[in-house]
C-alpha cells in the first residue's frame, strides 16, 4: 500500500496547535454562556395593550399577560376610549407577542452568527500568535540543538551558557554543561592514560633492544656476557607482563563485574597477609590485624587484586621498621576495609596525584622501580564496580589511612553507591577516625 508524505510534526506546531484549540475550546463555552445568558435575561415579552386601557403588561410563555391594572392616563380624561370587544383584545395581544417573540428570536440568532465570526476570526489571530510565543519559548532548545551538534570529540571545551532565568530549560543548558565537563575530564584522562600507557610501554622495550645490541654488537662477548644479557631482557619482559596485567585489571574493574559470588573480606584479607608476611619481615614492618566477618557479594579475583594492591602499597611505600594496621568488619549493611600505614608525610594534593594512572610521588616516597602507577586507580576502579566507597586520609605522622567500603549484598546501580575519595585539607592525627563514606 502506498504511503502518502506527511511532513513530521514539529514541537512548535504542536504547541500552536494547543493554543488554539484551547482558546477555541475556551470561546465556544464563553459563547455559550453568553448565548445563555442573554436568552435568559431576555425570554419575558413587555407590550403595551393601549386598546384595552390596560397599561404595560407582562407577557407569560403561554401568551397571557402576568400582571395588569387600570392605566392611569384613563381616568385623568375627561371622557374613556370605548374599549374593544374581549375578542380583538385577545387577537391583538397574540398578534403583539408573536412579532416580540419572533423578534427575539431572530437577535439571538444574529447574536450567535455575530459571536461565532468572532471566534473564528480570534481563533485565527490566536493560531499566529500561538506560533510566535512558541518559537519564542523554543528559541533556547534551537540554540540548545544547534549548539550540540557543533560539538564533537575534539571540542568538548565548548558549552552552552544558556542565558536567562533560572528555569527548567535553563537548568536542562546548565546540566548538559556539567556533562560536557565530565567527558572533558573523560576524554583528556582517556588521552593522557593511553599517551603514559605507550611511554610505559615503550621504555622496557626500548631497554631489551640496547640490551640485545649491545650484547650481539661486542664480539668478544663470553657466554656469561649473553647469558647476561638474556636475564635481564627476561627481566624487562617480565616488566612488561605485569605492566599489562594491570593494565587488564584496571580495564576489568572500570567495564564491571563478571562474577556476583559470596566472598568474605576477612578470609582474603587473612590469605594476603600471610602472602606478605615474609616480605614484611624483611623490612622489619609490623603488620597487625583486627579482621571480623566481612561479607559481601561480587568478582572474587578483583576483590583479591584490590586487596593485595592496598597491602602492596602499604609495604612499599613505608619506612624501615614501620608498621601496618589492618582491619575489617560490617555494620549496616556495609562491610569495611581500613588499611593504615606509616610512611612519608603527604598532602591532599599528592593524594589525588596518586589516583591518576602512572602518577608516582618519588620526592615524597621512597623510590622502588616495581612501582608502576596503577596501583591507586585499581582500588579505586574496583571499588566503584563493587558499588562502593574509596576514603583516604594522609595520616600526621606519616603515611595514609586507606578505607573501602562495599555493600554487604548485592546492590542495584541505581542506588546510588559511587567511588568517593575523601582528601583531608590537613593531616589528621594518628588517632583520628576516618572519614565518613560519601555516597557518590
Amino acid at each position: 500500500m502506498r504511503k502518502f508524505w506527511s511532513p513530521a510534526p514539529t514541537i512548535r506546531l504542536r504547541l500552536t496547535a494547543s493554543y488554539a484549540g484551547l482558546f477555541l475550546i475556551s470561546g465556544i463555552g464563553l459563547v455559550a454562556i453568553i448565548y445563555a445568558l442573554v436568552a435568559e435575561a431576555t425570554g419575558d415579552v413587555f407590550v403595551i395593550n393601549g386598546l384595552s386601557g390596560v397599561h404595560l403588561s407582562r407577557i407569560g410563555p403561554d401568551g397571557l399577560p402576568l400582571a395588569a391594572g387600570p392605566d392611569p392616563s384613563a381616568t385623568a380624561g375627561p371622557t374613556p376610549s370605548p374599549s374593544p370587544t374581549p375578542m380583538h383584545r385577545s387577537q391583538a395581544v397574540a398578534h403583539l407577542v408573536r412579532l416580540a417573540r419572533n423578534q427575539h428570536t431572530d437577535e439571538l440568532h444574529q447574536l450567535l452568527i455575530q459571536s461565532m465570526i468572532a471566534l473564528a476570526i480570534m481563533a485565527v489571530v490566536s493560531a499566529g500568535l500561538g506560533w510566535i510565543l512558541a518559537g519564542r519559548v523554543l528559541r533556547p532548545l534551537r540554540h540548545i540543538t544547534n549548539t550540540a551538534q557543533q560539538i564533537s570529540a575534539t571540542s568538548l571545551e565548548r558549552r552552552l551558557s544558556l542565558p536567562g532565568p533560572n528555569d527548567e530549560i535553563k537548568q536542562m543548558a546548565d546540566t548538559f554543561d556539567d556533562l560536557l565537563a565530565r567527558l572533558q575530564a573523560t576524554f583528556e584522562a582517556q588521552r593522557q592514560f593511553v599517551a603514559n600507557a605507550s611511554h610505559e610501554l615503550r621504555t622496557p622495550l626500548a631497554r631489551q633492544r640496547v640490551i640485545g645490541q649491545v650484547a650481539l654488537g661486542d664480539p668478544e662477548a663470553s657466554a656469561d656476557d649473553l647469558r647476561a644479557a638474556h636475564e635481564r631482557i627476561l627481566a624487562s619482559g617480565a616488566e612488561q607482563e605485569r605492566l599489562i596485567e594491570a593494565l587488564l585489571t584496571l580495564a576489568r574493574g572500570q567495564t564491571g563485574l563478571g562474577h556476583h559470588d559470596p566472598i568474605d573480606l576477612a578470609g582474603i584479607t587473612q590469605t594476603a597477609l600471610t602472602a606478605r608476611h615474609t616480605a614484611a619481615e624483611q623490612r622489619g614492618i609490623t603488620m597487625t590485624a583486627d579482621l571480623a566477618a566481612a561479607p559481601i557479594v561480587g568478582d572474587p579475583h578483583l576483590i583479591e587484586r584490590m586487596i593485595a594492591n592496598i597491602l602492596d602499597n602499604a609495604l612499599l611505600h613505608n619506612h624501615q621498621d614501620g608498621h601496618v594496621e589492618v582491619s575489617t568488619s560490617s555494620a549496616g549493611g556495609r562491610s569495611t576495609l581500613t588499611v593504615g600505614n606509616s610512611g612519608p608525610r603527604l598532602t591532599a594534593d599528592d593524594v589525588h596525584r596518586l589516583l591518576r594512572p602512572f602518577q608516582r610521588l618519588e620526592t615524597a616516597r621512597v623510590r622502588n622501580e616495581s612501582g608502576l602507577g596503577l596501583g591507586m586507580p585499581i582500588i579505586e576502579a574496583i571499588a566503584g564496580a563493587h558499588h562502593g566507597g574509596l576514603a583516604i586520609t594522609p595520616r600526621a605522622s606519616g603515611g595514609l589511612m586507606l578505607t573501602v567500603q562495599l555493600p554487604a549484598r548485592e546492590t542495584p546501580t541505581d542506588l546510588g553507591w559511587g567511588v568517593t575519595v575523601v582528601q583531608a585539607v590537613q593531616a589528621l592525627p594518628d588517632d583520628a577516625p576516618t572519614p565518613h563514606q560519601v555516597q557518590g
